[in-house]
């Protein structure tokens, strides 16, 4: 499947001459010297492209700093004129994107919390039909592509032409060093199915403290995404919201600066020829790793036969602990994660579940 948008390439609309493209400043605009301040620093460092920071802030609880409200606009707005940077904040209600293109400012996003209600993107998509203004649109808190999808399609569908998204990751209930999981496999669906779609890495919110920050950059630009959203600040330590993840200007730039950049192809047609000799070798292993599933898979349904005449279950729980003990044994042992080995296995093992269940209740014959 490839998604149909109707968009220009990103070096039509922000051809910055700067690599990465880097959207960077205050998580919230606190007060107006913080934010001026800040910006003049970001713009000293030279790798930042645009300013950004947050105007309204939803936060999970009430009680907490929501942002400083309008009277951030016009912050931006002098920041903006005393740097030369152009602007972006988040925008999550039809007033929002009113109120911020009237105070000029030139980037729009949507972020996590309103990628995830259609109802709100749907709002936001109503307020931005007949502007020519970028908008960036976060992954949804939840990993659901269909979501992230969605909230594209219908900003696209309001005119928007200069269109991106933002990847920073997904909320999950398992606690890891990570404030919000990568699951870099979304993204790489994502630029699947819509190659001509500019994605930017959001660091700051996948880390959630500021050491890891390099890590998830480098990642990043490894998997080609254009660029990043990273949060920074004058002074991390008395930020207002999310103090761990900001990072100084200073800090910023080192971050930049230590990146490997990488190119999407070569021009070397000696790599091209090496490339094209290996990718044939992968080929031939993953039709041969199809055969031996589909081998497998066969067997399977062999098995349901032989349960479903014999009145057994489909599930057997310590025949699948079994299973998982001893591949993912043999697994590490041949230098594979074990991560990845139990997920290929519970796909495996799904699908023969959904196979012999298939078997056990199909009607007879005569019945069908």
């Amino acid at each position: 499947m490839k998604l149909n948008l109707d968009i220009v390439p990103l070096s039509s609309w922000l051809a910055t001459g700067k690599e990465p493209f880097v959207i960077a400043g205050p998580c919230s605009a606190e007060t107006e010297e913080q934010l001026v301040a800040t910006a003049h620093l970001l713009a000293a460092t030279g790798k930042v492209s645009i300013l950004r920071a947050g105007i309204w802030k939803p936060r999970t609880r009430p009680g907490e700093f929501e942002g400083i409200g309008s009277i951030g606009l016009e912050w931006l707005k002098r920041a903006k004129e005393e740097t030369g940077l152009p602007t972006a904040t988040e925008v999550a209600t039809a007033k929002h994107v009113e109120e911020a293109l009237a105070a000029g400012v030139d980037v729009l996003w949507v972020g996590a919390r309103s990628t995830a209600n259609p109802f709100t993107v749907q709002e936001i998509a109503d307020a931005l039909k007949g502007v020519d203004v970028p908008v960036f649109v976060k992954n949804p808190v939840n990993p659901d592509l269909s979501l992230w999808i969605g909230a594209l399609e219908r900003i696209n569908r309001a005119g928007i032409k200069k269109l991106g998204a933002i990847h920073r990751g997904f909320s999950s209930y398992e606690k890891t060093a990570f404030r919000n999981e990568p699951m870099w496999d979304l993204a790489i669906q994502l630029k699947t199915v819509a190659p001509e779609l500019p994605i930017i890495n959001d660091p700051s919110h996948i880390c959630g403290t500021r050491e890891l920050i390099p890590y998830v950059a480098q990642k990043a630009v490894d998997l080609d995404m254009q660029g990043f959203i990273i949060e920074s600040h004058i002074d991390p330590s008395v930020a207002w919201t999310d103090a761990k993840q900001q990072v100084t200007p200073a800090a910023l730039t080192d971050i930049i600066n230590n990146l490997s950049l990488r190119k999407a192809e070569s021009n070397d047609p000696v790599f091209e020829d090496k490339l094209a000799v290996l990718r044939k070798e992968i080929d031939a292993l993953d039709d041969q790793i199809i055969k031996k599933v589909a081998d497998r898979m066969k067997i399977v349904e062999k098995i349901g036969e032989y349960k479903r005449d014999n009145k057994v279950t489909i599930l057997q729980v310590s025949r699948w602990e079994e299973i998982i003990e001893k591949r993912s044994k043999f697994a590490k042992a041949l230098n594979l994660e074990e991560d990845f080995t139990v997920k290929l296995l519970e796909l495996i093992h799904g699908e023969s579940i959904r196979k012999q269940n298939q078997i056990m209740n199909a009607k007879p014959a005569m019945e069908a």
